[in-house]
């Protein structure tokens, strides 16, 4: 329209200076701009020589133009850019294209170098957005006329300008819509300009001085692809351009496009220059190279015409797999990455073994996989990388070791990826993990010597630069403790384990913590370099592991540990002189004598009474190297016996008990010294301790605690003065009173273990400790204020007489002992326990700290208020709640022991105050859910006191608001424990036990477990659905306990026995061993069964969802596996009462693994009671439509009908009836019931022929042919297949009720050939394991005596997997594969300054039609989506809607898939289609309508003009009448169905695939 427009005025009028004059005036709207850009070109192309053009032009230029663009047009509106900034865009792009006519046409004075100056300088200062885009309009106008020679700084000028705001250098003020046109516009431009303005633009991008960066890579492959056909060499080109393919930067920023890039955008760009860089190579037949590191190692790229074929063989292969990554779809990628493992067949030389490309191509695909959103593409990513070695045999490349200390551990670190693989058994480990141990072991074994130390130290540096959670770091290190031994750590080796076993003590999972402590140990001993690490350095690393969780003494790896010791003694690396502190490392057993000689020293800086309990670090440091001296000694001298193993350990401790018998003759000797010496007597009988259950001392622990015993005399003097004769006044010296005790303790154990002796000296001070704190604590201050030492003098009385108690308890002869027993009792019944410590005297320095009596001074100090003497329970009862309420998370427990003894005594007086402290109680618990260390032990003890049998059966009797106090308490246990695994195993653990022992007494009635039979029925029935990230950490527990003694950490680590399944064990060993001849247990027992059919019924009923392995699913197994197990105890009359219930069951819907337990119980039932077989026989006269399916339950039961008839003397009649059965449910109409019925019928006949029932020779043609003709079905259909099918499944094949009947095949087996998920089968291996409870005897604890057990899982209903599919061995590089179509340009339009802004696509090369769809009178996103990816796909040239709002809807987007960004799109409301229909056909296009018309043509009939305008209408009306008058032609698509029309989007996807298919026929030349 603007075009006629221009040819109309200059039809009236000549004169350039009128016509520019009359479009000057007025608003500078688009379509005025436009118009005087047409009459620019129009009096360019004429080339006429008008006389006043040239300076008219010129006038335009300086006078309208330039202001314009800067938002300053004299004489017009002051503000022309309101409005939408698409309006704007397309009055700046007019603008700058009527600007370059202007310059070509002005003559003389270059009018385009005085504009492309001042542009530049507005370029440089300015930066608000209008500013910069003018500019870059005026620099894209003007510049394809500058003069290469004359102007050739100032276009450097410019190219360097522009690189620099394409690649956002301007800083971060730079606009983006300015960048964009830089890239897009501004640099085509200049590219046009020849050789030296290439040139300098290619200098610019290639400026090693230019930064570069991942966050830079869009930008510039932006840039280059812009610039594409312009920077690589074209064939037959007179000019020889830059050639980026010989660029390294160019390269480098493509490959970190391809793998790193986070838009989709940058990488296509990215795969679009690989490929015109690989089409260019192939076109010229010019060998090119480019070499990476300064010509070191392979080539980034290069090019052969002698391997033409190979060379475009593997960039094919490799630019597919790079594009079927950006699916995301695991289903397409799959079948692909063979071609990655050809990929590295192409890359490595056969003849030399050396790279041909450089590996840094293929690393892009494995980063990309590894960063894909899409975790299961990451974890193929990675098995597939880590599979390489296996098959491959790869040269050694530093890149690939790069990769794998960066992106492989990055993508490591993500702990979903080690889950077990579908079908894989419970324990058996992450095929993930397994993988990488080979991968490992195989890639560092590979290396050369000079480089394997710096890999693995910087792998060991990686584990220690982030937070790994606990699965991932376990697998690293067992892939690390797997590496062949080599001496490739030195002391910075050593550090870096020291950090990384830091990094392990973060998790939670103390069973993974200990297994990652083990194998870093073991990968210190295989990797260290002894000649460059000392004694020392191996001590501080060993320090650095918890012996209670991985180092224990008596494990194999203590074991491994010494032996590494005993071999490398000699050649440890020597200190220096000046370095070791007087430590000489000549052996090990002269580094521990000097290690202990140096600890017994104390140190200066320690002095002073005020000062702090060491932390203990060395004192484990130096007992653990004492053990391992004596050890290793040991193992030197097998030989020697014990003298030699006596004589050691004593060089080593003689300064350490030459200390200790000082101790009560030294009264100045420092108390640093006396607490060093003292910690580590204490650590050296804990860790001599030999670890695991049943393990014996050895004689290393016998002769340590010989040696000690000798010191016992002067080490209980010094603790008795310490303790008594006010010494201890500082808050610090409560520390110091817990290690005396400690100590104190262990004498205790000592004397005890060797012999108890009246005269012995441990003995002697136990009755002066005890009056010493009587008389303390019955002392009165008189009126004075409380002091800190008084108060700290009290505390440690309390918790020594604590300890003095427990002593008499594990020795009465020491009650005898004392002189007069009287006060100790007077004084605890008069102890002021309801009463708190005062607050010491203000100017006291430590008055800070409030005590309360009941705090004992360590965890184990239980003060139990259980002696007669103590009269006033209430009020002790307050006091401790008080002191729940301040004591730490570590002071609870003795508490919760104390209430223990309390609240039986006034739960019948005072309920509402022992309801409070239930309470109380719940609440400090609660509140320590996330403290590991300290919530376990507090479960323990909170479990004891509410859960104590006095107490449930108190509460139970009296049915008050204890008794469902408890009963709420206890289901929110079981609610806890959903989210926290293990709470209930504690609780029903503790509850079996008591109830257990009460049912065991001869009186017992078990009156306390029926009152709350509630917690068995949760019990038999408990279990979670776990979320996959809780899955996944029982499945690695279950994997380390699987290693059994070879990882240490299972010994030294009593197994906890929390996972959900030990919940039911408990229940089920528990309901075992009850005694079904007792009349209590029995109707216990008969209780929870009526519950559990309850219970069944209700899942039934349940609106949840009910599919397989759903937790509806899961209930109801364990429901009818309880029932099973119970069934032995049921006798006649308790099952009248519950039969109906059981065969109703059997009605139900019911999932493969619930309906053969149904079966079974029935076949049990009737075999044990046939008085049940006439109710049996009436669940077969239900009509069939009301039985549906279900009815082979029933006929699977008479399958068996062998076992059922043992018991019955008159078989005649029975197996007369199931003849009948049988038959009649044979001719159903039901597939199903049929193929049951045959089987049943097949079964019973069987019988029936080996009794020779004469009865039934009538029927014998009848069933012979019956069974004859099933079993010579014809064909190879589903039917004989399933015939075959139903015969072998293993419930009518190998299943025997009677010899099967045990707890491994209720629980582990038929729970595996149902198809039941893994959590659920419980072997009897966990059985015997969970010893809380003891095992019962009978046939459940038997074996099956079948084969059953050796059966695979299956379904005779489930289809074939097929046979020669190939699947198992994986797809071959040959194979088919899904490839999305990628439109790569052969034949890049020009970059034309009229092209849209949105045209990035032709940038790219894709090919475009001249088909226009007019979408703008359709409203749903969703079609408008639909249609932009259909258009995009389609190379449409333009896609008009009704409002470019659209692209940012949610629906569209999602049917769009970013086709938008590819796609032109025009926005045109629905009253403006008549103007702009009009406009189009004034351009030469035929608007053509989708419509149903009287006059509409047949799409098959119809032919296509090249430049055609479809016009489709709304999803409802269909296209307005007054549309209609304007069409030149309306199409409809034929039909054949009912429906008279399709949906919008369908219809003009099928006119615009019918234009394609047009175009490209008729370019082909054939016709169409």
């Amino acid at each position: 329209m603007d075009g006629v427009l221009a040819e109309v005025l200059l039809e009236q009028s000549r004169d350039p200076r009128a016509l520019f004059g009359m479009l000057c005036r007025g608003e500078a709207s688009a379509e005025r701009v436009e118009t005087l850009r047409f009459l620019l070109q129009r009096l360019e192309d004429a080339g006429t020589d008008l006389g006043a053009l040239p300076e008219a032009a010129r006038e335009v230029a300086t006078g309208y133009l330039v202001p314009l663009l800067r938002g300053r047009p004299g004489g017009a509106d002051p503000d022309p850019g309101p409005g939408p900034p698409s309006q704007r865009r397309r009055v700046l792009r007019a603008a700058g294209a009527a600007l370059r006519s202007c310059a070509r046409l002005a003559r003389g004075p270059p009018l385009a170098a005085a504009l492309a100056e001042e542009a530049l300088r507005d370029l440089r200062a300015g930066r608000c957005a209008p500013g910069v885009e003018a500019a870059v309009e005026v620099l894209a106008a003007v510049g394809p006329c500058l003069r290469p020679r004359e102007d050739g700084p100032l276009l450097e000028r410019v190219a360097q300008a522009a690189v620099a705001l394409a690649l956002g250098a301007d800083g971060p003020g730079s606009a983006v819509d300015a960048v964009t046109l830089a890239a897009a516009r501004l640099l085509p431009a200049l590219g046009q300009c020849g050789g030296a303005a290439l040139r300098a633009v290619w200098g610019a991008l290639a400026e090693p001085s230019v930064p570069w960066g991942p966050d830079r890579v869009g930008p510039e492959l932006q840039v280059l692809s812009t610039l594409a056909e312009k920077l690589l060499p074209q064939p037959g080109a007179r000019d020889v351009g830059p050639d980026a393919r010989r660029c390294g930067r160019f390269w480098r920023t493509v490959q970190t496009g391809l793998g790193r890039a986070e838009d989709a955008l940058t990488r296509k760009r990215a795969r679009y220059l690989l490929q015109r860089a690989v089409e260019v190579s192939a076109e010229l037949g010019v060998d090119c190279t480019c070499d990476a590191n300064g010509g070191t190692g392979p080539s980034l790229f290069w090019w052969s015409e002698k391997k033409k074929d190979e060379l475009l063989k593997f960039w094919e292969n490799y630019i597919l797999i790079m594009e079927t990554l950006e699916g995301n779809q695991i289903h397409v990628i799959k079948p692909v990455l063979p071609k990655l493992n050809n990929l590295f067949e192409y890359a490595v030389s056969e003849e030399n073994g050396c790279w041909l490309f450089h590996p840094s191509w293929h690393m892009c695909v494995y980063k990309r996989m590894f960063e894909s959103e899409n975790k299961i593409l990451t974890k193929e990513g990675v098995l597939h990388f880590l599979e390489l070695y296996e098959s491959e045999c790869l040269p050694f490349s530093p890149d690939f070791s790069e990769f794998i200390i960066g992106p492989l551990m990055d993508a490591l670190s993500e702990s979903s990826l080690y889950g077990r693989s579908p079908g894989q058994l419970v324990g058996s480990g992450s095929p993930l993990g397994l993988k990488l141990q080979k991968f490992l072991v195989t890639y560092v074994s590979l290396l050369p010597e000079e480089i394997k130390s710096g890999f693995l130290l910087r792998f060991l540096q990686k584990m220690t630069s982030r937070h790994w959670c606990a699965v991932p770091v376990l697998f690293l290190s067992r892939a690390l403790a797997s590496v062949p031994r080599c001496k490739a750590l030195g002391v910075e080796g050593l550090l870096a384990l020291r950090d990384v076993l830091r990094c392990t003590m973060v998790t939670h999972q103390v069973l993974l913590r200990g297994a990652a402590q083990c194998y870093l140990l073991q990968a210190a001993l295989r990797l260290v370099d002894v000649e460059q690490v000392s004694l020392g350095d191996v001590s501080a690393l060993l320090v650095s592991l918890r012996q209670e969780e991985s180092l224990g003494r008596g494990t194999v790896l203590w074991a491994e540990l010494c032996d590494w010791l005993r071999g490398n003694e000699r050649y440890f690396r020597q200190p220096s002189a000046s370095g070791s502190q007087g430590l000489q490392e000549a052996s090990l057993t002269t580094y521990v004598k000097n290690l202990i000689q140096e600890y017994v020293r104390s140190p200066a800086w320690e002095a002073g009474e005020g000062s702090l309990v060491p932390d203990g670090l060395e004192a484990r440091l130096t007992a653990t190297m004492v053990l391992l001296a004596v050890d290793v000694e040991a193992k030197k001298a097998q030989n020697s016996g014990k003298q030699r193993t006596q004589n050691v350990l004593g060089l080593f401790l003689d300064p350490l008990l030459g200390a200790l018998v000082k101790f009560s003759t030294n009264a100045y000797m420092p108390v640093p010294k006396t607490d060093r010496c003292l910690q580590l007597l204490l650590t050296l009988l804990h860790t001599c301790m030999l670890r695991g259950s049943g393990a014996q001392e050895d004689e290393v622990s016998i002769l340590l605690q010989s040696l000690l015993m000798s010191a016992s005399e002067s080490v209980s003097e010094f603790i008795l003065r310490r303790l008594t004769m006010d010494e201890l006044r500082t808050v610090s010296d409560l520390d110091r009173c817990h290690l005396y005790l400690m100590v104190l303790t262990e004498l205790i154990h000592l004397q005890l273990k060797l012999g108890w002796k009246a005269g012995a000296p441990i003995c002697r001070v136990i009755s002066p400790l005890k009056n010493a704190c009587i008389r303390h604590l019955q002392e009165t201050d008189s009126g004075q204020e409380p002091t800190l030492a008084r108060q700290i003098q009290r505390v440690t009385s309390m918790a020594t007489l604590a300890r003095v108690c427990e002593a008499i308890d594990l020795q009465p002869a020491l009650q005898q002992e004392s002189l007069n027993t009287g006060p100790l009792e007077r004084f605890l019944s008069t102890l002021p326990l309801n009463q708190t410590l005062q607050k010491p005297c203000a100017e006291d320095p430590e008055s800070s700290r409030r005590c309360h009596p009941l705090e004992p001074a360590a965890e184990e100090d239980k003060l139990e208020p259980s002696l007669p003497s103590v009269r006033t329970p209430a009020q002790t009862l307050c006091a401790a709640l008080d002191a729940l309420s301040i004591l730490p998370s570590d002071r609870v427990s003795p508490v919760f022991c104390c209430m223990k003894a309390l609240v039986p005594q006034l739960l019948t007086s005072s309920e509402s105050l022992c309801v409070e402290s239930f309470d109380v109680a719940w609440r400090v618990l609660t509140s320590l859910s996330n403290t590991q260390l300290t919530f376990w032990p507090n479960l323990r003890a909170f479990v004891q006191f509410v859960f104590d049998d006095t107490i449930l059966t108190t509460a139970a009797k009296t049915k008050g608001q204890a008794y469902f106090r408890i009963k709420e308490i206890m289901y929110k246990i079981i609610e806890m424990s959903a989210v926290k695994t293990g709470v209930f195993n504690t609780l029903m653990s503790h509850c079996c036990r008591s109830w257990l022992a009460s049912a065991r007494d001869p009186q017992g009635s078990l009156s306390s477990a029926r009152h709350y039979s509630e917690l068995i029925l949760e019990a038999c029935t408990f279990g979670t659905v776990f979320r996959r990230d809780q899955r996944l950490i029982q499945d690695v527990q279950a994997f380390i306990e699987s290693l059994g003694h070879d990882c240490a950490t299972n010994v030294v680590m009593e197994s906890t026995k929390r996972e959900d399944c030990y919940v039911r064990v408990c229940a089920i060993k528990f309901l075992c061993l009850l005694d079904g001849s007792n009349t209590a247990h029995k109707s216990f027992m008969e209780d929870l069964a009526i519950k559990l059919l309850d219970k069944d019924k209700q899942v039934n009923q349940s609106r949840a969802r009910y599919y397989q392995n759903s937790l509806q699913h899961r209930v109801k197994n364990r429901i009818w596996q309880v029932l099973l197990t119970l069934f032995p105890r049921f006798d006649q009359n308790f099952l009248n009462e519950i039969i109906d219930k059981i065969f109703q069951a059997g009605f139900a819907n019911n999932q493969a693994s619930i309906k053969y337990f149904i079966e079974w119980i029935i076949i049990l039932i009737l075999y044990k009671f046939p008085q049940f077989l006439p109710k049996f026989w009436d669940c077969f006269s239900y009509g069939e439509e009301k039985l549906k399916t279900s009815i082979c339950t029933f006929l699977s039961v008479l399958s068996h009908l062998d076992i059922i008839i043992q018991n019955i003397p008159e078989k005649r009649q029975v197996l007369k009836q199931a003849l009948l059965v049988a038959l009649q449910w044979g001719l159903s109409h039901n597939f199903s019931i049929r193929l049951y019925a045959l089987v049943a019928l097949k079964k019973v006949w069987a019988v029936c022929k080996a009794l020779y029932m004469e009865e039934c020779d009538a029927w014998t043609a009848l069933i012979e042919c019956s069974l004859s003709q099933a079993e010579s079905v014809h064909g190879t259909g589903n039917a004989k297949k399933n015939w075959q099918r139903i015969q072998d499944h293993f419930f009518f094949a190998t299943f025997h009720p009677l010899e099967d009947y045990c707890l491994e095949t209720i629980f582990y087996t038929l729970p595996r050939l149902s198809g039941v998920i893994e959590e659920e089968w419980i072997t009897l291996g966990r059985f015997s394991s969970f010893t809380d409870i003891p095992s019962g005897s009978g046939p459940l604890w038997c074996f099956s005596r079948t084969l059953l057990c050796e059966l695979n899982p299956g379904d005779w209903s489930q289809q074939d997997a097929g046979t020669g599919s190939g699947e198992a061995d994986g797809p071959s590089e040959q194979a088919d594969v899904q490839k999305k179509i990628i439109p790569w340009g052969h034949d890049l339009l020009d970059a034309d300054l009229e092209l849209a802004l949105q045209d990035r696509a032709a940038k790219l090369g894709k090919s475009i039609s001249r088909l226009i769809v007019v979408a703008s009178l359709i409203d749903k996103p969703t079609n408008l989506g639909g249609l932009c990816r259909t258009c995009e796909v389609f190379g449409a040239s333009v896609l008009v809607v009704s409002n470019l709002h659209c692209v940012h809807d949610k629906q569209f987007q999602h049917l769009s898939v970013s086709a938008e960004q590819w796609l032109p799109l025009v926005e045109v409301k629905p009253h403006q289609l008549p103007g702009y229909l009009q406009q189009k056909r004034a351009a030469g296009y035929t608007v053509i309508g989708v419509e149903q018309t009287a006059h509409s043509s047949d799409l098959v009939q119809f032919c296509f003009p090249e430049k055609s305008l479809l016009l489709l209408g709304n999803e409802r009306e269909g296209i307005p009448a007054n549309l209609l008058r304007q069409l030149d032609v309306c199409v409809e698509i034929p039909q054949q169905g009912v429906i008279r029309s399709l949906n919008v989007h369908v219809s003009g996807a099928l006119l615009i695939w019918e234009y394609t298919r047009q175009q490209l026929l008729r370019r082909a030349g054939a016709p169409s």
